[in-house]
């Protein structure tokens, strides 16, 4: 579990690191074990009052794209510096209008063993058209809970920030 010490050390480097022009906002910054996720804020597109919901859509999306290719050197700049920092991978993305946006990010393969009636789960989704392997069952599954346990997830995760500290703290092994 990363703490709250680590996270913190993270987000600062990156307030710090981040061109003042990329943050109109601040950054959200997500930290686990293989990757740091920089999410940054950028404003809507100018369009007009009557702009279909496509329309900002497709705007929204330009901006993202244009974004991702203007700033490319400076990124990879930055995500060298923070990967030897911090040993971890570092993905971007940005935020308009609500739309969220990744550029890249760490798919890390999960090894798991599992009873038959959880295979049967993942078999049948398999059989309906939901994914087309058991792995890709189990990430729609993952995706369900994460969806639908936000909160619930959010709080947990605040819990074993506070363990990690807690743990931290005690005397060496």
């Amino acid at each position: 579990m990363i703490t709250k010490e680590q996270q913190d050390r993270v987000r600062g480097w990156f307030s710090g690191r981040l061109p003042e022009e990329w943050q109109g906002s601040s950054p959200r910054i997500t930290v686990d074990r293989e990757e740091i996720t920089v999410l940054l804020t950028l404003p809507d597109p100018q369009l007009a009052d009557d702009a279909s919901k496509a329309e900002r859509e497709e705007a929204a999306a330009g901006r993202a794209r244009a974004f991702r290719e203007e700033t490319r050197d400076r990124r990879i700049s930055i995500a060298r510096e923070a990967q030897h920092r911090f040993d971890r991978k570092v993905s971007w993305g940005v935020v308009i209008g609500g739309r969220e946006t990744l550029y890249t990010h760490v798919a890390a393969p999960v090894m798991t063993r599992l009873r038959q009636p959880q295979r049967q789960v993942l078999d049948t989704l398999i059989e309906a058209g939901v994914a087309r392997s058991r792995s890709e069952a189990l990430a729609w599954c993952v995706r369900l809970v994460e969806q639908h346990a936000d909160s619930w997830l959010s709080e947990l995760r605040e819990a074993m920030t506070h363990v990690a500290d807690v743990r931290d703290r005690g005397p060496a092994a």
